[in-house]
């Protein structure tokens, strides 16, 4: 991952559950130059993952995705981020329990935010969940980056149980529905 950021570059922060998930999700994709794991949402200044585990600092685990729009579009990360974890639970994504793990959106700009509305009242208008997703859509206030050991948890940790039974069966979705937006 080049962690150069490039000033045509832009900025999404979404949050669906572990960060080490979407984080492998996110980091396979061409256009996205840089994914961080980190924290947003809560009222805790510089928040450990000690501190946003107990659930009470209002963090949600994210990433800060920085993104060319010229090889990426904000669209298109949405339809990936959608499609690779459930938006329909409140606060859990599989056995990941707590606000902490809540589907969350950051806005940085009013446009991510008219599209990221669209683009839920289009999936719950189609039907496509068995229930209305709960995905909150909020004005990035604050990102706090993670601590070092949860940077490319993934890459390197893949032979992990965790990795194996809950992040592998997301990159096989990636695989199967977006290899067209799969970085070579």
């Amino acid at each position: 991952m080049n962690n150069k950021i490039e000033p045509n570059n832009e900025t999404a922060v979404f949050g669906g559950g572990c960060f080490w998930c979407t984080e492998a999700v996110f980091s396979n994709l061409k256009g996205v130059n840089n994914v961080v794991p980190g924290y947003s949402g809560g009222t805790l200044e510089n928040p450990t993952y000690n501190d946003v585990c107990t659930g009470e600092t209002g963090h949600a685990e994210v990433i800060k995705i920085e993104f060319d729009p010229k090889e990426i579009s904000f669209e298109q990360l949405l339809e990936v981020f959608f499609q690779t974890h459930d938006p329909t639970t409140l606060n859990r994504q599989g056995a990941d329990v707590g606000t902490q793990y809540r589907s969350v959106i950051f806005y940085t700009n009013i446009e991510q935010k008219q599209l990221a509305e669209k683009y839920i009242e289009k999936l719950d208008d189609k039907k496509l969940h068995e229930r209305k997703i709960v995905t909150e859509i909020s004005e990035l206030s604050e990102f706090y980056s993670a601590e070092n050991y949860h940077i490319d948890y993934y890459s390197r940790n893949s032979n992990q149980p965790y990795c194996r039974f809950v992040i592998d069966p997301k990159i096989e979705k990636l695989n199967k529905h977006f290899k067209h937006l799969i970085a070579e």
